[in-house]
């Protein structure tokens, strides 16, 4: 199977759908890829289907009579059989499918299969059925059925708990969205500090920029409030309404009043259920079930406090989303008129900076002590890098830590490998330094992290002043990272 020449990156997911495709072994096997619209879920698995002479079907929205004919016509297409397919039932569509792999291997994709089980609930239990083992169907087959779909919630269902597949799927691949490194690639920004400001509004979604901005991208620094006037702002493209889209799309969301507005309070900066709750003028417990909608729908995250487990935070998983709410919702109505795009953003900006660049710049600097730093950098392998409270007894307050890195635990303790700050638009100096230091004498403190050989981490997106570049040279615990570390550019 040889990637295609244009897809760009993807080597991990080709490579473990190759794997599963290729897999000699007899009996047809089951396989389940799941991950958000436009990160090219289709182009990907139609281009395994092609690389490897498969099956690609891709559902619509329609009764299940018309998902029946439509497959049914799919497959007489693709098989050319002796007399047209006309299923009467999915059991027969199943072993049809099941049918192709008889002579070799064979990918066979189904997707968006949200669409067919809505439309048949029962869909989940007959592939079950139909992969029973020792079944002849199966036995006699080496159909590599691969089930797709874009609904978070409902594919993170099919293979939990007590749900009919599970047991059953020999491959539950997610597919991401680029990285802050993949992503600049991807946009061809060479620019650290352009391509950071990029990605804290569209993300790593490669639909964005192909499609929905028709290749767009800035040509430089001096460019990027013009391009996000021309593009995300402008009512004539798509980016406009795609973040409201993104929850439409979700099956468990119905009434999208209540989601909406949970997701405002976070990018209003109401991270925790209470703060939620007092903004919306609400109960917590009125709002937890909203909460776990969107968590399981992939457009929230949890972040755990590291230093005080019972006290989470949420922030919005989707950067457009976040954008959206921050900046185009409150002012809808003067968007959608043509030629206002301009005078929103001018004075948006400092809102930008405040409420999106600024926690997108810290989530990012936690995404690099975790999937990028040297180990040797941090004194050691992070186990898991969040951020939290740490709490001074003697003064009443609290201090907050954008980045922690925890180690892995040899013995009663936990190694806090490194704290950090994160300013985006702050030169960072010796004041840094020193609160970072009293944050590290209070965790000692606390007795419950092993701090002996915790080192401090400066990170700036504007830079660090003589002294406290003295003060790194000087002690191998102080850390300064800058945006072209980053992103890996020195």
């Amino acid at each position: 199977m040889d990637k295609p020449s244009d897809m760009f990156d993807r080597d991990y997911e080709w490579a473990a759908l190759q794997r599963f495709i290729t897999d000699s072994q007899p009996g047809a096997t089951l396989g389940v890829v799941s991950g958000r619209r436009r990160r090219g879920k289709t182009f990907l698995l139609d281009a395994a289907c092609r690389a490897a002479g498969g099956f690609y079907f891709g559902a619509t929205e329609a009764t299940d009579t018309e998902s029946l004919r439509r497959i049914s016509t799919a497959l007489t297409e693709h098989s050319r059989p002796a007399s047209p397919y006309h299923f009467a039932t999915w059991a027969e569509a199943i072993d049809a499918l099941l049918a192709l792999g008889r002579e070799r291997p064979v990918p066979v994709v189904i997707d968006e299969f949200p669409y067919l089980a809505k439309a048949n609930p029962e869909l989940p239990s007959l592939f079950q059925e139909a992969l029973r083992p020792l079944r002849e169907q199966r036995t006699s087959s080496r159909s590599r059925l691969l089930l797709c779909g874009s609904a978070l919630s409902f594919m993170g269902r099919l293979l939990a708990g007590n749900a009919p597949l599970r047991g059953r799927a020999g491959l539950d691949l997610l597919v991401h969205p680029l990285d802050h490194r993949l992503a600049a690639d991807f946009w061809e920004i060479s620019d650290p500090r352009l391509a950071l400001k990029v990605h804290a509004v569209v993300g790593g979604t490669p639909a964005y920029r192909r499609e929905f901005a028709r290749g767009d991208s800035p040509s430089g620094p001096d460019d990027f409030d013009s391009w996000v006037t021309r593009t995300v702002l402008n009512p004539e493209t798509p980016l406009f309404r795609e973040a409201r889209y993104l929850l439409a799309e979700e099956p468990d969301l119905r009434d999208t009043t209540l989601y909406l507005s949970v997701l405002a309070a976070v990018a209003e900066g109401n991270a925790t259920r209470g703060g939620m709750a007092g903004y919306l003028e609400r109960k917590a417990t009125d709002i937890a079930h909203p909460i776990n909608v969107l968590e399981d729908a992939g457009l929230l995250h949890r972040d755990a406090d590291v230093f005080r487990e019972n006290r989470p935070t949420y922030r919005i998983a989707e950067p457009l989303i976040a954008f959206y709410h921050a900046i185009m919702r409150p002012v809808w109505d003067q968007l959608e008129r043509p030629g206002n795009a301009a005078r929103v953003w001018q004075a948006s900006r400092r809102r930008f900076t405040s409420n999106i660049l600024g926690p997108h710049f810290e989530q990012v600097c936690r995404d690099w002590a975790l999937h990028h730093a040297d180990p040797d950098r941090l004194g050691g392998l992070p186990a898991r890098v969040g951020h939290g409270i740490v709490h001074d007894p003697k003064a009443r307050k609290g201090y907050e830590v954008d980045v922690a890195a925890i180690g892995i635990a040899d013995g009663t303790k936990a190694p806090m490998l490194a704290i950090g700050e994160a300013k985006w638009n702050d030169t960072m100096g010796i004041a840094h330094l020193e609160r970072l230091q009293h944050i590290r004498d209070l965790i000692t403190q606390a007795g419950r992290f092993d701090t002996a050989h915790t080192r401090l981490l400066c990170f700036s997106g504007a830079g660090f002043n003589d002294k406290l570049r003295a003060a790194a040279q000087t002690s191998p615990d102080v850390q300064l990272i800058d945006l072209a570390q980053l992103y890996g550019r020195n």
